[in-house]
């Protein structure tokens, strides 16, 4: 695929600033890492649902959504997984500038591409959230089928089975869903976002 060339950046007759005052709100990424089965999803969703009722302007992308459309040409190796979460990245970066609240649920593997999207963003507009649980819990839970799959051989480079999951070394928040339950962990986060004046 051949580079952009021979374009130029075009300024939007409304700021990102002028979006914020009139939603009466703060935008920025919150960044849902962790494997699959953990929560990331279930819990992106009633965070949604909770700050829509607040009237604070959301939307979710979706790991598994997105990859039936913006990225559905992208496979699971190291390569496309990095291309995956860079789109994924820009089109988040797209969403704050639009003055709304912006939350990714990826597994999102790897550090370097986390802090790839972390540094496309201004110091206050990306919140990495570690959505911690065990592998052994996160392969009971299997909602999807997919670690039986892994095992069996059937899917390939799946992470936590045959790909490596980087832990994030120092999340924003991390919430322990073998701990806690889904309520529990969407009021740390409502705590959490409002203790540092984003909501």
């Amino acid at each position: 695929m051949g580079k952009s060339t021979n374009i130029v950046w075009h300024e939007t007759s409304v700021t990102k600033e002028d979006r914020r005052k009139q939603n009466n709100h703060h935008s920025f990424v919150i960044w849902f890492t962790g494997l699959s089965g953990s929560g990331k999803s279930t819990i992106a969703n009633a965070l949604a649902k909770k700050l829509f009722e607040k009237e604070i302007k959301n939307y979710v992308l979706d790991g598994d959504n997105i990859r039936h459309g913006l990225n559905r040409d992208l496979g699971f190796s190291d390569k496309d997984r990095t291309e995956n979460i860079r789109r994924i990245g820009e089109v988040a970066k797209l969403f704050v500038d639009s003055g709304q609240v912006v939350l990714t649920a990826f597994i999102s593997p790897f550090r370097t591409d986390r802090e790839l999207v972390r540094n496309l963003l201004e110091k206050d507009e990306f919140i990495e959230v570690y959505v911690k649980c065990p592998l052994e819990d996160c392969e009971k839970r299997d909602p999807k089928g997919l670690y039986k799959k892994a095992r069996e051989g059937i899917i390939p480079e799946f992470t936590g089975i045959s790909s490596p999951y980087e832990e994030p070394i120092d999340p924003e928040i991390t919430l322990e869903t073998n701990k806690y339950s889904i309520d529990q962990c969407v009021e740390q986060l409502i705590d959490y976002l409002s203790s540092k004046n984003l909501i």
